[in-house]
């Protein structure tokens, strides 16, 4: 009986087929009726019948006919993949190999808008742009700006000016005078050569929020590109026509200009692009099937489109808001398995943290208050062991407050630096047009954000170190009063032994990843670019430490609630409890030993998407409303940003990112 292993949306099935006269069209159904078998809500469809999709083979992403039988369209076990109508290209299979690609499938294009600036893009706002969720208009202010820089820059190519990197030559050679007749010549070449990153290119999500956040800089007006070529760049961002970026290359000075080049060289339709209509293709083709041109650069304009610190900053928001989601839901993890581990409560007393005032501490320890037996959310399980000879727990429990509130404060500090830098003109030469010259300076160097991403990586690593440890102390009897790696019939079942090697290893990586990558520098371009700040490894390296916190904290989640079986039918309070029910969704309890990667990646994805917080914060903030009236909560990584968001956007509801 041949078989056929099938793709559909990150799963891998195995698909047997007893007749090799079935079709593609029942292939895909079949694949498709597993997927929704092996989901809670069935993935989100009413029934089969419902779903379109289109099946292609894995090895070449060649499109297959639904009508072709599979015993003359396949091998047997052979690899292909159901892409549901709707859906983005699965990113597996979006690689460097780039030989031609072309997967229809309809985007959702959004119909709302946010209107940049220059000066109040704010980190969440740049992850929603990544993701998709809107377009972009700029304030009639800030085409007024961009209006006037423009006249700056046309009055020195006619007055033929000797200005850097507009009538002259680049870096060792900005000495250099280029003829007007070769001005335009001189932007065309600067992105072709400096073209030249290396590596995996961005996933769509984050060469979005690259461009995007390009576009918001020069919004500010102070780059000297022309209204009409930067509505060009906006036009190829709404449309989603992405070009292709490899992700190593950037030093961080004179700014991020290998992935920056390789954003304009799709954009002047050289190179690669992708879109959600046409997959991974040329870049000028891609841009003609949404029916665009590529730019035609000014004097100036190549420069004003990779000048600047975009690839670390558009990263650092990305990691600045992971890292918020992990903190604030690590809070919750940890308090599950005290209750699993019978801790006492008496450690986050509220004056105990009035004492050592500082911020994150002392919401950390409220947190834990509010998740926790109480008057308010009471808990059988506390109550089994109150009248217990322990005086004080391990340090992994009791000192919560203290290792987590740092790490909220870390993050609260980068986020305030990384917000500056996404709202800053990092443009080098700068063009003043209220006092009509440019002036050559170093705003494009990149130590601010490269600084504060390598410590926002030393301050989030510490979660998954703790956590690591209180693995330990759930998988081990010794001192958890529990079955050995939290399963029965040990021996025969190994448990979470492996689950906890896992972590081990994870907290490992960090360590090495931790080094800051900021107190490097190697001299560049003749000397000329002499002290850099390898800020684009600080943001890579950032973002890498955070996923291995989120599998850490999911490898203890599950842990928690595996060990909550064993003191079944007692209950945890009713906040622990929700989180209890959230993760046996999508995650059943060990009975015995079973494939368990999928089961850390379920709850991965949990934590990821912030489940975990959407179902315990309802009770945290009615804890709060309750026991401190007519107060705000102290939030560490909330900020005033109400003037920020002035003029900003159209049409949607930001109350979410306002303060509780």
């Amino acid at each position: 009986m041949p078989k056929y292993t099938v793709h559909v949306r990150g799963e891998w099935l195995a698909v047997p087929c007893q007749m090799g006269t079935n079709t593609v069209r029942w292939l895909g159904k079949e694949a498709v009726r597993r997927y929704m078998k092996n989901k809670p809500d069935n993935g989100g469809f009413a029934s089969v019948e419902e779903v379109k999709f289109c099946v292609r083979r894995c090895k070449g992403l060649g499109l297959l006919d639904h009508d072709d039988t599979l015993e003359d369209t396949l091998e047997d076990n052979e690899f292909v993949e159901v892409v549901i109508e709707g859906d983005v290209m699965s990113p597996d299979f979006i690689a460097s190999k780039l030989e031609g690609v072309y997967l229809y499938s309809k985007y959702p294009e959004p119909e709302k808008y946010i209107y940049l600036d220059g000066n109040s893009l704010t980190t969440e706002d740049l992850v929603n742009l990544g993701k998709g969720l809107y377009k972009i208009k700029l304030t009639p202010e800030a085409e007024a700006k961009v209006r006037q820089s423009r006249e700056v820059i046309e009055r020195i190519v006619k007055e033929q000016t000797v200005v850097y990197g507009i009538t002259t030559g680049f870096g060792k050679f900005a000495r250099t005078v280029i003829p007007t007749s070769k001005l335009k010549e001189l932007q065309v070449n600067l992105i072709r050569s400096h073209s030249a990153g290396v590596g995996k290119p961005l996933i769509p999500e984050r060469s979005r929020m690259l461009l995007a956040l390009r576009i918001n800089i020069l919004a500010k007006g102070y780059s000297g590109i022309s209204l009409e070529t930067l509505q060009q760049v906006i036009e190829a961002f709404n449309a989603s026509c992405l070009p292709y970026i490899p992700e190593k290359g950037t030093v961080g000075a004179s700014g991020d200009l290998a992935p920056l080049s390789h954003l304009a060289l799709g954009l002047i339709g050289e190179g690669k692009m992708w879109s959600p209509k046409s997959g991974w293709a040329d870049a000028k083709y891609v841009l003609q099937a949404h029916g665009l041109k590529p730019i035609t650069l000014k004097p100036k304009e190549g420069l004003a489109l990779i000048n600047g610190t975009q690839m670390i900053s558009s990263l650092g928001c990305e990691a600045v808001e992971r890292a918020s989601a992990i903190a604030r839901q690590a809070d919750i993890v940890s308090a599950l398995t005290l209750e699993v581990l019978k801790g006492t409560t008496r450690a986050f007393d509220t004056d105990i943290h009035a004492v050592r005032a500082h911020r994150g501490q002392i919401e950390v320890a409220f947190r834990f208050r509010s998740l926790l037996d109480s008057d308010h959310h009471p808990s059988e399980i506390a109550e089994s062991h109150r009248f217990c000879d322990r005086v004080q727990d391990a340090y992994t429990l009791r000192c919560c407050p203290q290792v987590h509130g740092v790490a909220n404060d870390t993050i609260a500090f980068v986020k305030d630096i990384i917000m500056t830098e996404i709202n800053s003109a990092t443009d080098n030469p700068m063009v003043f047009a209220e006092r009509g010259e440019t002036i050559s300076g170093g705003n494009f160097h990149g130590e601010y954000p490269a600084k504060a991403l390598d410590y926002l990586s030393i301050g989030v690593h510490e979660l998954a170190a703790i956590s690591e440890r209180r693995i330990e102390r759930l998988c081990n009897p010794s001192l958890s009063e529990l079955p050995a790696f939290l399963v029965t019939e040990g021996g025969l079942n190994s448990g979470f032994m492996i689950a906890h090697c896992t972590a081990a290893a994870l907290v490992s990586e960090n360590k090495a990843l931790c080094h800051p990558s900021s107190v490097d520098s190697l001299s560049t371009s003749a000397a000329t670019e002499d002290h850099v700040s390898m800020g684009g490894w600080a943001a890579r390296k950032a973002l890498k430490v955070i996923e291995h916190v989120e599998q850490v904290l999911a490898i203890e989640l599950l842990a928690a609630c595996q060990g909550i079986e064993f003191l079944r039918p007692l209950r945890t309070t009713t906040p622990l409890e929700k989180v209890y029910d959230l993760v046996r969704s999508v995650v059943r309890p060990w009975l015995k030993d079973r494939f368990m990667a999928p089961d850390i990646e379920a709850a991965h994805r949990l934590l990821v998407e912030q489940k975990v917080w959407e179902v315990a914060e309802p009770y945290i903030e009615k804890y709060r409303r309750e026991h401190i009236p007519e107060s705000r909560p102290v939030s560490p990584t909330a900020f005033s940003l109400d003037s920020l968001r002035m003029n900003k956007c159209v049409g949607t509801d930001h109350s979410d990112q306002e303060e509780l």
